[in-house]
């Protein structure tokens, strides 16, 4: 990864998406040792993590971390799931928080020199050459190195700079039992982000 240590930069977290990712290469993801990360590197205004939540009636188990997230740095970016029954008849859970993570993305730009999202969600083409219109470096952050790759092809070609996530795992990975600053997310089988995918979209 470039930066200068003047720019202004900030982190785009589409959060089931980074959450397969890192899944699916086999760690787990210390969310403030992520933040540092990119603090000690350039100016960093934001960091966003936008996350369906199912309804506060019932227990998520992404609460922990949401409630984590909110008190370190982050600004939480949620709205309930919506709940329905597929044609098999199994209950699934969409969210999809793509809308919202392009609005606020438009609308920071101007104050932005680099912004950084982290997805592999090819929908987001179009956002990453809007924003570049506006003179603004994009970093996607992804991989091609997951089983199956998690990338779009269309997204990684539209980004200035493609960072595998195996690349910074040194830099971010949960070290482990005696590292307990922020819980462990956990995904439900019944989760069915609409966004969510097998591979590149």
């Amino acid at each position: 990864m470039h930066f200068y240590p003047e720019e202004r930069i900030a982190l785009f977290i589409d959060g089931a998406n980074l959450h397969s990712t890192a899944k699916s290469l086999s760690f787990d993801i210390d969310y403030k040792r992520l933040y540092d990360l990119f603090a000690t590197r350039a100016r960093l205004l934001r960091a966003f993590y936008y996350t369906a939540m199912l309804d506060e009636q019932e227990y998520s188990p992404l609460r922990p971390l949401i409630d984590w997230l909110d008190y370190n740095g982050y600004s939480l970016i949620t709205k309930p799931v919506k709940e329905f029954t597929d044609v098999t008849g199994r209950r699934k859970i969409k969210g999809n928080m793509d809308i919202e993570l392009a609005i606020d993305m438009m609308e920071l730009a101007e104050r932005l020199d680099h912004v950084v999202l982290f997805s592999g969600d090819g929908d987001f083409r179009r956002l990453v050459e809007a924003v570049q219109r506006r003179g603004v470096r994009v970093t996607v952050i992804s991989s091609i190195k997951a089983h199956p790759p998690m990338i779009s092809d269309d997204l990684r070609r539209q980004a200035d700079n493609f960072v595998d996530l195996v690349n910074l795992r040194e830099h971010i990975e949960r070290r482990g039992q005696q590292d307990r600053r922020h819980p462990r997310p956990v995904e439900s089988d019944e989760w069915s982000e609409e966004d969510e995918h097998e591979g590149p979209l």
